[in-house]
C-alpha cells in the first residue's frame, strides 16, 4: 500500500549479529525467529514509509552526524565472516533531504548535527533492514549517537524528531537488547534474562514512569552485565522519545538465542 496518511510507530530492533541475512543457509536456524519479526514489519505499519531514518549503534561522533550521500557506499564492519559477505549491497538511496531535514529538526532543539556525504550502511543498518525491505527501495538516512552516550540527551533528540512519523518517516533504532561481547553464549544468559524482564516490565509502564526508569537503566538488574558499553542500547532512548507517549510492544522476542540469551524488540505506536 502506497502513501503515508497515517502517524507511523517507531522501532528498537535487536539487530543480530554481523551479516546474518546474508548467511541464512549457515545460520538461519539460528535467525529464523528474528527473520520472520523483521519480514512482519511492512505489515504491522501497513503503508510504504516514504523514508527510513536508522539510529545506528555502529556510528558515534563528538556531535550527531547524519548520512547525506544520494547512493551510500557499504560499511563491512566486522571480521571472520565467508568471503562473499564482503562484497553484499544493500543499494538503497540516501536522502539528503531528509538528512537536511533532521539536521535542522535537532539543531532547532540546541543539539550540534553535521552532514556525512561519505558515511556508508553499517551492519547493524543493512543486516535489519534486508528482511524488511529486500528490494532495497526506501531511502534512508543514518543518524549517530553522540560520544558521552547520555541516555537524556539521546531521549530528547527523539522528542525533537517526533514530527517526521507524520511525515511518512518510519524511525529505527538499530541495536540489540543484550551486548556483552566477551559473554555472547550461555555465560550471559542469566543476566541476560534479568535485563530484558527489566526491559519489559519498563516499557509497559506508563509513559513518564517509563522514560524515567530508562534514564535509570544502570540501577536494572545485571546493566553493567548486559551492557558493558551502553551503545547498543541508546537506540532505544531515541525511538522512545519520538513517540513518548505511546504504547509500547513487543514484536520480536528469544529465551534461548546463541546459547541462552533473552532478547527483545520493540515497537512505540
Amino acid at each position: 500500500m502506497k502513501g503515508t496518511p497515517m502517524t507511523l510507530p517507531t522501532y528498537f530492533l535487536s539487530h543480530g549479529g554481523g551479516p546474518w541475512p546474508f548467511m541464512m543457509d549457515q545460520v538461519g536456524h539460528l535467525y529464523a525467529k528474528l527473520d520472520a519479526s523483521l519480514r512482519d514489519i511492512p505489515r504491522q505499519i501497513g503503508v510504504t514509509p516514504k523514508a527510513l531514518l536508522v539510529i545506528t549503534a555502529h556510528w558515534e561522533g563528538r556531535d550527531f552526524m547524519l548520512s547525506s550521500s544520494p547512493k551510500p557506499p557499504m560499511i563491512y564492519d566486522y571480521g571472520g565472516f565467508p568471503p562473499h559477505t564482503y562484497e553484499v549491497q544493500y543499494a538503497a538511496p540516501g536522502s539528503p533531504q531528509l538528512a537536511a531535514q533532521v539536521k535542522d529538526l535537532l539543531e532547532a532543539g540546541g543539539h550540534t548535527a553535521v552532514l556525512d556525504d561519505q558515511r556508508g550502511f553499517d551492519h547493524g543498518t543493512f543486516s535489519a533492514l534486508y528482511p524488511i525491505y529486500p528490494n532495497a527501495d526506501v531511502p534512508v538516512v543514518q543518524l549517530s549517537l553522540r560520544y558521552g552516550l547520555d541516555p537524556k540527551e539521546h531521549l530528547e533528540i527523539g522528542r525533537l524528531l517526533a514530527p517526521l512519523r507524520d511525515q511518512g518517516v518510519l524511525i529505527i533504532g538499530s541495536g540489540l537488547s543484550f551486548h556483552n561481547l566477551r559473554a555472547f553464549n550461555a555465560a550471559g544468559a542469566s543476566a541476560s534474562h534479568a535485563f530484558d524482564a527489566w526491559l519489559q516490565q519498563t516499557m509497559a509502564l506508563p509513559p513518564q514512569e517509563r522514560a524515567a526508569q530508562l534514564m535509570q537503566w544502570e540501577q536494572a538488574p545485571a546493566a553493567r552485565m548486559a551492557h558493558p558499553r551502553e551503545e547498543h542500547l541508546l537506540p532505544l532512548m531515541v525511538v522512545l522519545g519520538a513517540a513518548e507517549q505511546e504504547a509500547a510492544a513487543m514484536p520480536y522476542h528469544e529465551d534461548a538465542f546463541m546459547g541462552g540469551l533473552a532478547v527483545s524488540s520493540f515497537r512505540f505506536g
